[in-house]
Parts: C-alpha cells; sequence; structure tokens
C-alpha cells in the first residue's frame, strides 16, 4: 500500500484501508475499485489523503495500535455518548469503560509499535477518529511514564472525553469570559459523573492550559496543572497539528514532530513531549520520500528506537529491467530522506 494525496488518487486503483462513518459505519470498504464518483465524493466529504493498493508493495502491512473493528466499535459508542449529551440526557459510562477496557488491552499487547494516525477522516468522522488518536497517544505516554493500570484507565478515558465541551455546538467565546470556553464546559458535563474520576473531568478542563501560564481557561501556570491533562496536551497538539480540515492546513509527520519540540518547555510539558517522540512514527509506512541519493521510493519498516531512520523500498524501471532494493536508514547513516512526496 501507499499512502496517497486524494488529488494523485486515479480512477481503477483500489482503495488500500477501510473508511469510517462518525457512528462506526462502513463508508467504503479496503479493495473497492475507486471510481470518478467516488474520488469525487471523497474530496467534498473531506478527505485529503488515503491507502491505495499498489503491486509493488503489496506485502506492507501496517502494525496497528489497535485493531480497525476495535477503533469500529470505540466511534460507534462514542457516537451513543455525544447524541446522549448534545440531547442533554444523561449517558451510559459503562459504555465508555468497556471500550477503554478493549483498547487498553490492545495498546498494552502492541505498545512496542509506532503510532501512525493512518485513519482516514472526513467532515462527518473528524473528532471521534481525534479523540481515538488522542486516547492511544496519551495511554502510550503513560505507560512510558510507567502509570498504573489504574491511571491508565483514567488517563485513557479522559483523553476519550477531553473535547466533550465542544459538543454543545458552540464556538470558544471570544470575549475572554473562561467560563464559555469548551474546557470549562467539558467540565461542567463530567464532573456530576459520580461514577468517573473527578480526575477525568480535569482532564477537559485543564487541557488547553500550557507550562508558561498563558493558557485556557484559567492560565494555570505548569506545575498546577495535572499530570493527565500535561499528557493529553501533547497528544492533542500532535494530531491538530496533522489535521485541520477545517481550514484545509495539514503539516507533515516529521514537520509537526519538530514542531512539538519547539513548544517543548514553554507551552507543553519537555519530559512528557521526549516520551511523547518515543512513540510515533516520523515518516509513515507507504509514505513517498525523496532520499538524499536523489532516490525515491516508499516507507515500509519502521524501527523503535529510531523512528526518524525507517527502511525505504526503491523501485527503478520496470518489467523485466525492475530493479527493487531496499535501504535501511538505521544502517546506512549516510543516506538521509530529503522531502516527503505526496
Amino acid at each position: 500500500m501507499r499512502y496517497v494525496h486524494i488529488e494523485n488518487v486515479e480512477s481503477g486503483q483500489y482503495l488500500g484501508r477501510t473508511i469510517f462513518s462518525a457512528n462506526g459505519a462502513v463508508l467504503l470498504s479496503e479493495g473497492v475499485q475507486l471510481t470518478v464518483f467516488m474520488i469525487t465524493t471523497l474530496k467534498r466529504i473531506g478527505v485529503t489523503m488515503i491507502y491505495i493498493k499498489d503491486q509493488q508493495f503489496d506485502d506492507i502491512e501496517l502494525a496497528d495500535l489497535v485493531s480497525e473493528e476495535t477503533k469500529r466499535v470505540v466511534m460507534q459508542r462514542m457516537g451513543e455518548t455525544f447524541d446522549s449529551i448534545r440531547s442533554g440526557k444523561d449517558f451510559n459510562t459503562k459504555h465508555i469503560g468497556v471500550s477503554i477496557d478493549t483498547l487498553l488491552d490492545e495498546i498494552m499487547r502492541n505498545k512496542e509499535v509506532l503510532v501512525q494516525l493512518s485513519d482516514i477522516r472526513t467532515h462527518d468522522n473528524e473528532m471521534y477518529v481525534h479523540t481515538i488518536n488522542v486516547c492511544m497517544m496519551s495511554t502510550l505516554i503513560g505507560i512510558n511514564m510507567g502509570l498504573s493500570t489504574t491511571q491508565l484507565k483514567e488517563l485513557a478515558i479522559g483523553a476519550l472525553l477531553h473535547d466533550v465541551g465542544k459538543l454543545e455546538l458552540v464556538t470558544d467565546d471570544e470575549s475572554g469570559d473562561p467560563r464559555k470556553h469548551h474546557t470549562w464546559r467539558g467540565f461542567e458535563v463530567l464532573k456530576h459523573k459520580r461514577e468517573l474520576s473527578l480526575l477525568i473531568a480535569h482532564v477537559a478542563f485543564q487541557h488547553h492550559e500550557t507550562m508558561d501560564g498563558q493558557g485556557m481557561p484559567r492560565q494555570l501556570p505548569g506545575d498546577e496543572i495535572h499530570l493527565y491533562a500535561r499528557i493529553v496536551a501533547v497528544a492533542d497538539t500532535y494530531d491538530n497539528l496533522l489535521f485541520d480540515l477545517s481550514e484545509g492546513r495539514r503539516m507533515l509527520p516529521h514537520d509537526a514532530c519538530e514542531r512539538m519540540m519547539v513548544l517543548a518547555g514553554e507551552k507543553l510539558d519537555r519530559e512528557i513531549v521526549i516520551q511523547f517522540l518515543r512513540t510515533v512514527s516520523v515518516y509513515p509506512t507507504g509514505t513517498s520520500v525523496k532520499l538524499s541519493t536523489r532516490e525515491t521510493g516508499v516507507v515500509v519498516g519502521q524501527h523503535r528506537g529510531l523512528p526518524g531512520r525507517p527502511v525505504i523500498r526503491v523501485v527503478k524501471g520496470g518489467g523485466d529491467d525492475m530493479e527493487v532494493k531496499e535501504v535501511d536508514l538505521a544502517k546506512q547513516t549516510t543516506v538521509f530522506i530529503e522531502s516527503v512526496l505526496m
């Protein structure tokens, strides 16, 4: 498979990864042959990047931290929860707890897998994919920091619900009134759920606070921001750097990682950023790149300890004259990735 921009997709190509709606239903299944109408529709609903099948890279397997089926179920549960909150009804925290138990179980089994945020986003499912991504990254950071099972579950639930304050369908007030900010609104929703730890509500409350005390809604200094909120802030910032469908902007993972390092210490907790950078794939599998040797290829493998030095497959020529080689940047230390080709 190759990870490509929607503008470079052609009719007749085959979809490499299933696309889900916000409620977990399948929009397009893996393996479907794409038509002009399908491609146009994907653009219209906000899709910018997709995986397509490619015979030269058929053997590439994406190592998933969490299975697509589990994500689908979690999205369905989150859809039910968010619908209840929007309508002012009580929501079932038991369903959230069961979903989190499944997520944690898979993440613990696959904790050596580098995070690759490759789920295909639409205007419809963007918030759900975002919350799952933030939950997965936060949990991995928590594992790296040695949190207990109880702490990991609190952290994961807080991460999954960190943006519930946005469900009232109102924008953050620009008057400066902190009580109208979505973080405060989210805290008000969650603090009344007795079956949830108050620390979970504080993740929603504090995830936009910053280490320099200039964040929202209360301008708390770094030492007053709870650890869970500082972890979620790192994961939330990274996912937002990668995907901003509302503005049509998209930062590539290696650029986003550079930006995270700039923010470390001033806006984000430096130690948490360091732990985060150990969990994320700088060049996701399936990405096309140009090497310092002037060759182009596709990322086909990752190194847990060296996320910026993946394995690249270079294909030259075609037919009987086709030449295929793999360049392991962890071993060939004089070769570098010059650019990402979308």
